[in-house]
């Protein structure tokens, strides 16, 4: 059932193409690499406003169903956003069926790290980063909202000692948390409602006595890890705002996982929105209109005055 997630990814992207023009307001950059694991480049586009560029940045999370690749790049997707100043960040992160979830928030830190460690090249202000994405996208964005890292001064790598922490989320219909899926109790790790994606959910183990890596098929080993990859779980009072966009007859990601984020973000008193699209599915035909949302939400969260 991978076409469900790919369909998923070219939904969100391909939505935007009405923002698409012949003359392009910004430059781009392609195939960044802000970083490698086991011979694979991790890579990034970069588009920079041609014009009047507020040195704020965005980053857009490229994934859906927890799938990433270069080609679902969707230029019309980046341009709401370049209109208003904002240099946008594309990032491509280690893609299932070969990686798991874990590893690919592993990849997002990695990438705003590596982002903010060059802020002066790409002439952005590093305490200015808003993050974006759809579905798997959102989810991960949820994540670094929720638990990005502070700098780490002793780090090897430079790019290591960087903060991994973002100032503004907004995204579409992400999973919030794995372990209460639609309601409380309902398990979705690869199974139960998500059965039809297992390849993300693969997690595996070093086992001593055979010396490979083995899956993971303890529930309570499970447990653990979905709720350690669970937005919700990270929720503390000092996130950032954030703003999410929801059709309340989504199929595949219940409105339910939306709604008790919220609420958990409301509890920690965090500037959060909910914007409900009544009987919208797993995406709309104007979803990229949406992005315009995104914009005005970054415009008031990423301005000068508050970083």
């Amino acid at each position: 059932m991978i076409r469900h997630a790919l369909l998923v990814l070219f939904i969100f992207c391909f939505a935007s193409t009405t923002f698409v023009s012949a003359d392009e307001p910004f430059t781009r950059r392609e195939d960044v690499i802000y970083g490698r694991k086991f011979g694979t480049a991790l890579t990034m586009d970069v588009f920079t406003p041609k014009e009047k560029p507020n040195r704020a940045a965005v980053i857009f999370v490229v994934s859906g169903g927890w799938f990433s690749a270069h080609e679902a790049i969707n230029q019309g997707f980046v341009t709401p956003f370049v209109n208003k100043g904002y240099t946008v960040f594309a990032v491509v992160h280690g893609s299932q069926p070969r990686f798991t979830i874990p590893e690919a928030i592993g990849d997002l830190h990695r990438s705003i790290r590596f982002i903010r460690s060059k802020a002066d090249d790409f002439q952005i202000d590093p305490n200015r980063l808003g993050i974006v994405g759809a579905s798997a996208g959102g989810h991960l964005s949820l994540m670094m909202g929720t638990s990005g890292q502070a700098e780490n001064k002793d780090a090897k790598d430079p790019v290591d000692r960087q903060s991994s922490r973002v100032q503004a989320v907004a995204c579409f219909f992400p999973p919030t948390d794995f372990l209460n899926w639609g309601e409380s109790g309902v398990v979705a790790l690869g199974t139960g409602p998500l059965a039809w994606l297992p390849a993300p959910f693969d997690f595996v183990e070093s086992d001593t006595k055979s010396k490979r890596f083995e899956r993971i098929t303890d529930d309570d080993k499970m447990k653990k890890i979905g709720r350690e990859i669970s937005p919700i779980t990270h929720v503390s009072a000092d996130d950032p705002p954030m703003l999410i966009i929801h059709g309340d007859k989504d199929k595949i990601v219940p409105i339910q996982q939306a709604n008790i984020f919220i609420d958990k973000l409301k509890e920690h008193k965090i500037p959060c929105e909910l914007v409900l699209r009544p009987g919208a599915d797993h995406g709309w035909a104007t979803l990229g209109q949406d992005v315009n949302l995104f914009a005005d939400w970054f415009d008031k969260h990423l301005a000068a005055k508050n970083k």
